[in-house]
């Protein structure tokens, strides 16, 4: 086999994240990366089954590879489908070779040795009480500006209709000892913006007992170089008022928080496990808005969770309006393998269900429409993501997670670098970004300018 491999990744930040460390570990067993499939000698996919379709995603591309199993290729399914289906996917794609789930990352230097002998059924799955984490120095970071952190993995929570406590194992937590560290390193580097990950990342207890999850968000966003810390994805279980106190109090702190509500009913939450009513998720809303600075509040949900009702729906319309969020991700409930809501009847018809995601839909895009003209001419700190030619636009992420598109006409250099931070002026506001002009630099001041690294891999979502 040769010691070349081409990875897709499916899914989330934590995937991308650990594809980052699988890459770095490969390379450090020798192996090298190629952007093409066709010139790999093994092919990895890591996957995502948070959602069916992101499943059926990932056996559509091992079926369009098939055609490869006669070349001497060798391929590899990591991840959460790779834990959930296990030795199944043996059976369902005899060509594939390695089957390794995210708590076993740990052990892929064996497990290629393995595969480099000539086995064929190679299996690395772990049960839910494994202790272990996936850390290792040999990251190869995807992006050359913005890092991620994992510092905590799993989940404990057990939601009806989540099938990630089942494939990413219980909680496991790395100290702030280990995450300030690496934070340092990834600041010493160059890296500016920095985002902490979890499956619920406000979950995370430091095993030394030193720091307390706020004051760890305070600790990395103090760190000599670092513009911009953010944090994925909370729940609103553990999220308390020292977070919000935190940003207010720490400018390198994004004031951005993601805080999945899945319903706007009490009912629907109760039957979905999770473990807060809609009065508990409000409080928790009105710290955010109580706040000095401007918060950006986005939100997961959940329609046709079964047994919803009409009215229960009209709740989560009315949370809508409530909290004014900047963003919603919604979708139509879809039983996953091994979770409680498999065995619940699923009671919602599907043009049902898809009548409540488009009323969903548009109820937040006025709100959005109505919300972001609050940014009309205001200055924004903008991070330089990359270009439009078309448009003769610039793309960038404000820190609100905000995209904002924007010209440079005011600008010496036409094209600002990848990873410089620039204040523009919003000039339009449009529902799904904002648009404005960038300022030159105030006298004396200069624009940042970061360091160049390689492009990042294809993460497909």
């Amino acid at each position: 086999m040769s010691k070349t491999f081409y990875i897709e990744t499916f899914g989330c930040q934590m995937n991308a994240h650990d594809s980052e460390k699988v890459i770095g570990t490969l390379e450090h067993e020798g192996y090298s990366q190629v952007a093409d499939e066709a010139e790999a000698g093994l092919i990895l996919y890591n996957t995502c089954s948070i959602r069916d379709k992101a499943e059926q995603k990932v056996f559509h591309r091992l079926n369009e590879y098939k055609r490869m199993q006669g070349e001497g290729k060798k391929f590899a399914v990591l991840g959460c489908v790779a834990q959930q289906e296990g030795e199944r996917i043996f059976d369902r794609a005899p060509y594939v070779s390695l089957v390794a789930g995210s708590a076993s990352y740990r052990n892929l230097p064996s497990m290629l040795a393995r595969l480099e002998a000539g086995e064929t059924r190679i299996t690395g799955l772990d049960d839910r009480q494994t202790d272990q984490t996936f850390d290792t120095e040999f990251t190869v970071r995807s992006n050359p500006h913005r890092g991620y952190i994992t510092i905590i993995e799993g989940c404990d929570k057990f939601c009806a209709y989540c099938v990630v406590p089942y494939t990413r194992g219980k909680e496991r937590s790395r100290t702030s000892a280990s995450v300030l560290v690496e934070a340092r390193r990834m600041a010493d580097l160059g890296y500016t913006d920095i985002q902490l990950l979890g499956q619920n990342v406000n979950s995370w207890r430091d095993p030394s007992g030193r720091l307390s999850f706020a004051e760890l968000l305070t600790a990395v966003g103090n760190i000599p170089g670092i513009r911009r810390v953010r944090f994925t994805t909370s729940h609103p279980r553990d999220f308390t008022r020292d977070i919000v106190e935190a940003i207010d109090a720490t400018p390198t702190l994004c004031d951005h928080i993601h805080l999945p509500v899945q319903s706007g009913s009490s009912s629907v939450l109760k039957a979905m496990s999770r473990e807060y009513t809609r009065e508990w998720y409000l409080e928790r809303m009105s710290w955010i808005h109580a706040a000095t600075r401007d918060i950006s509040i986005t939100s997961d949900m959940i329609v046709g969770f079964p047994g919803e009702t009409d009215a229960d729906f009209e709740e989560t319309i009315t949370l809508l309006g409530a909290v004014r969020y900047d963003a919603v991700f919604a979708f139509k409930f879809s039983p996953r393998p091994n979770t409680p809501a498999v065995h619940m009847a699923d009671s919602i018809p599907e043009a049902v269900k898809n009548e409540r995601l488009r009323i969903l839909n548009d109820r937040q895009r006025e709100i959005q429409r109505e919300h972001y003209a609050r940014h009309l001419g205001q200055v924004q700190e903008v991070m330089v993501e990359s270009y439009n030619p078309a448009r003769n636009q610039v793309v960038g992420r404000s820190s609100q997670n905000k995209t904002v598109n924007f010209t440079t006409a005011q600008l010496v250099s036409a094209n600002p670098p990848v990873g410089s931070y620039l204040n523009v002026r919003v000039t339009q506001t449009l529902p799904n970004c904002l648009v404005g002009e960038a300022l030159p630099p105030a006298e004396g001041e200069v624009s940042f300018v970061p360091v160049q690294r390689p492009q990042p891999f294809v993460v497909l979502n």
